[in-house]
């Protein structure tokens, strides 16, 4: 049994434009998660987080404050198995 999870999360607030994703990506990979960000149309930020456990949550903690710049009013998870992310990329 693995140790790894997946995190689907949706950020939503003031978080297009405040550097949310560019800083999502340096915190992944302070914690070694793997994944993606990208913004979304409707004005949330949406990204997904794969690895150990502890690690994944760290990162979901880390959204609830975001970027210097953002303000987080609301964040939703999926928890789901790993599908394999290798890397962490900031999507357009």
């Amino acid at each position: 049994m693995s140790d790894r999870t997946r995190a689907h999360v949706f950020v939503s607030g003031t978080v297009q434009g405040v550097y949310y994703r560019a800083t999502t990506r340096e915190q992944a990979g302070e914690h070694g998660v793997d994944g993606w960000v990208r913004n979304l149309e409707d004005g949330r930020v949406e990204a997904v987080f794969e690895g150990p456990e502890d690690a994944v949550e760290a990162m979901v903690d880390w959204c609830h404050e975001g970027s210097p710049a953002a303000h987080v009013e609301d964040i939703e998870v999926e928890y789901d198995d790993p599908e394999g992310e290798t890397g962490f990329r900031v999507r357009r």
